[in-house]
């Protein structure tokens, strides 16, 4: 569990592109379940429509490296078209590369005090 990179990212859907959004989380959830390291990803609603979530997890800092990499070459312009990004929360301990690939969204961290997870 201290090696795992976890992270929320909160974001709003721009008006006109909940189906664009729609589709694009489709692909995603596609390639990032074929991601070695990718332990759990989630996308998550609200309502309206008009809020989007993300949950991802990743075995370690090489998978979250390898993530954002294929994010960066495959959706990030798709992505950042459709949705603006309002938080971010990363939650463990995360190595210097992925803070840095992360910095632009700004994140808070949170540092593990407890827990488990269930195998």
């Amino acid at each position: 569990m201290e090696r795992e990179v976890t992270w929320l990212l909160e974001m709003a859907v721009h008006p006109g592109e909940a189906e664009t959004v729609h589709d694009l989380m489709a692909e995603m959830v596609a390639s990032t379940r074929a991601e070695p390291g990718a332990l759990s990803y989630a996308w998550y609603a609200g309502e309206d429509g008009a809020t989007v979530a993300v949950y991802k997890r990743y075995a370690d800092d090489g998978a979250a490296l390898a993530h954002l990499a294929t994010f960066g070459e495959r959706f990030a312009q798709r992505f950042l078209a459709a949705l603006t990004p309002t938080r971010l929360t990363v939650f463990g301990a995360p190595g210097d590369a992925v803070q840095q690939a992360l910095g632009a969204f700004t994140p808070s961290s949170l540092g593990i005090i407890g827990g488990f997870v269930a195998r």
